[in-house]
């Protein structure tokens, strides 16, 4: 009953500032019930929504007028249900652009995604469903184009709950959101959802998906869709055609990718630079220049080349050993009125350090710093590359330091070359430092930079400090964990030094860490080697009680590693069978690579 009674004063009261807002001079009449606080959000939603109704006086501009000043009032603070009410309001009356202005603010104010809350703003309103679709369909908008996808995917959930129709612009922008974050299975999932509700699909979505089929490398699927657009009579653009071709010349599939450049021409339509930069790139990354430099010669009678098309035919002539073309490239580009770039830079740069030419190399970056072009991460890790190379680690060091000056981070690569550099000059101090630093930026090392630090200890006859490195990674706030041991017992099993690798395999299990597959038959295959078949065995009978197995990766790594031991190796795996250490199938997989 008091619940009822509220309803019914609130009802009275809605009703009495309707009357004095449709009188004229409402703000002065309403003044004293803001003052007394009778405004409350409740009576604000009923009061846009009855004042709506009211056609004749122009219902949804007083709405709107009432709204806009009950915003301006320090007292009054709009509810979520009395802004929804007047975004559905300015929505039915195709009041479009303000209604999306609220949304947008609203959004930003509440979690509108939240299923619960969609719920509530749905069902609290008997309102026309291409309305509610309408509004639905801005919030996918606003919620993808934000970076929030997941979000804008919940709104799209609430819309089919709802057994509504997205828009189709929102389905293109939020599928066009997931390409962009590569999440390429969900962008299908979510297209047989919308395919079901009714979306019919147009040019722009359709092209979003052959995006997708080229961010997932899939031309079979983009081919599917380029032949399911003609039989629905949905015509193939100049997007669609240049992004098909990029997914045949990114696959090596460049008979394919020609034959699509013929399809478009016969459906006349011209192709343009884009397209012949995709081929022209497609050749160069198969080395294919004469293919590659054909093109270039027929865009001179059709479109203009561009800054691109030069420096995908110098990296390709780079590739190929063909520096001087690469720099006679060049020459043209700028006489054409083009400036390279830094990615064409690098690339000419990359090759002359290859070559040793480092004296050009430093020549290239002093014409560079010239023209105000600033090396980027590839420039910095191609001459630390080089210059570890060479054994130079005091330019090695100074490119560290511009690089770390300028605001650019070091990376996987450029840390491996420092430590392969000092390393190789015996720096081992320098060395451990950048491994260090590569492993608290949460960066793995690999076998290989291990494998460098072991040989660096070899050549200095202190093995012995190879044993002291997980102290050391403790002592640094780092757990040695299994990585690190595989990497150094594997590398001191290649150097025949069985013995220290038992050291540290038994300090390894002191710690509480269990050998994986690769431990244990490095070491085993060691022992085997050097005549110790008892400890080999050993190892064997570990293996087979905690089910550890040699899967095919791990033979060929092995095999690799000892080619030259050609029957040691065939015994040894001949041995491993037997003691059912490899499965039936990699067995079979070895024997048909040994008949072929």
């Amino acid at each position: 009953m008091v619940n009822l009674a509220s309803a019914n004063r609130e009802a009275l009261i809605a009703q009495s500032i309707c009357g004095a807002v449709l009188k004229g001079n409402w703000k002065n009449i309403l003044k004293h019930n803001v003052d007394s606080g009778l405004l409350t959000s409740a009576i604000i939603t009923q009061v846009i929504s009855e004042l709506s109704s009211y056609s004749g006086y122009g219902g949804p501009y007083l709405s709107w007028s009432f709204f806009s000043w009950t915003d301006s009032l320090p007292s009054c603070k709009h509810s979520l249900q009395s802004s929804w009410k007047m975004i559905l309001i300015l929505t039915k009356h195709k009041h479009f652009k303000t209604a999306h202005h609220l949304l947008d603010k609203l959004s930003q104010r509440e979690l509108l995604s939240s299923p619960s809350v969609l719920r509530s703003l749905v069902g609290s309103v008997s309102e026309d469903p291409e309305v509610i679709s309408h509004v639905l369909s801005w919030l996918m908008i606003f919620y993808a184009k934000s970076g929030m996808i997941n979000d804008s995917i919940e709104v799209f959930e609430q819309i089919r709950n709802c057994g509504l129709m997205p828009h189709l612009q929102a389905c293109t922008v939020l599928l066009n959101s997931l390409v962009k974050e590569r999440l390429t299975d969900t962008v299908w999932k979510i297209f047989k959802k919308m395919v079901k509700l009714g979306v019919v699909p147009n040019i722009h979505l359709y092209n979003v998906l052959v995006h997708a089929c080229s961010k997932s490398g899939d031309p079979e699927k983009a081919e599917k869709l380029l032949n399911e657009m003609e039989e629905k009579g949905v015509f193939p653009d100049l997007f669609t055609y240049n992004t098909l071709i990029s997914v045949y010349c990114k696959k090596g599939m460049h008979y394919e990718a020609l034959s699509v450049q013929d399809r478009m021409e016969r459906s006349e339509i011209a192709p343009d630079i884009v397209t012949y930069n995709s081929l022209i790139h497609g050749f160069c990354r198969k080395g294919r220049m004469r293919e590659a430099t054909r093109l270039f010669r027929e865009i001179k009678g059709v479109v203009t080349a561009n800054h691109v098309t030069y420096t995908t035919l110098i990296d390709g002539y780079c590739r190929m050993n063909d520096i001087d073309e690469a720099l006679r490239l060049r020459e043209v580009m700028e006489s054409r009125g083009f400036s390279p770039g830094v990615v064409t830079y690098n690339s000419i740069l990359r090759k002359l350090c290859e070559d040793g030419r480092i004296r050009e190399a430093n020549q290239l970056l002093t014409e560079m710093s010239g023209k105000k072009i600033e090396p980027d991460n590839i420039t910095c890790n191609t001459l630390i590359n080089a210059y570890s190379k060479i054994g130079d680690m005091v330019s090695a060091v100074k490119v560290k330091r511009k690089m770390i000056e300028s605001g650019l981070k070091l990376d996987m690569y450029s840390q491996k070359a420092l430590i392969h550099g000092f390393c190789k000059v015996l720096e081992l101090d320098n060395a451990k430092d950048e491994l260090f630093t590569m492993l608290e930026k949460g960066l793995s090392p690999g076998y290989s930079t291990y494998s460098w630090l072991v040989d660096g200890f070899y050549n200095q006859n202190k093995q012995d400090e190879i044993a002291k490195l997980p102290e050391e990674f403790e002592k640094r706030g780092l757990c040695p964990d299994i990585a690190l041991y595989r990497g150094l017992i594997r590398r001191i099993c290649k150097l025949e030094q069985v013995n220290y690798a038992k050291v540290l395999f038994e300090s390894m299990e002191k710690k509480g860490l269990m050998g994986d597959s690769v431990i244990y038959t490095t070491m085993a295959y060691a022992y085997w080697r050097t005549g110790k078949v008892t400890e080999a065995s050993a190892l064997f009978d570990v293996m087979y009680n905690r089910r550890t197995m040699v899967n095919l990766k791990l033979y060929k790594s092995l095999s690799a590693s000892f080619a030259g031991d050609n029957d040691v190796l065939r015994f040894f795996w001949s041995h491993v069978g037997d003691r059912c250490l490899i499965s039936k199938s990699i067995l079979r997989e070895i024997n048909k690579s040994e008949v072929l």
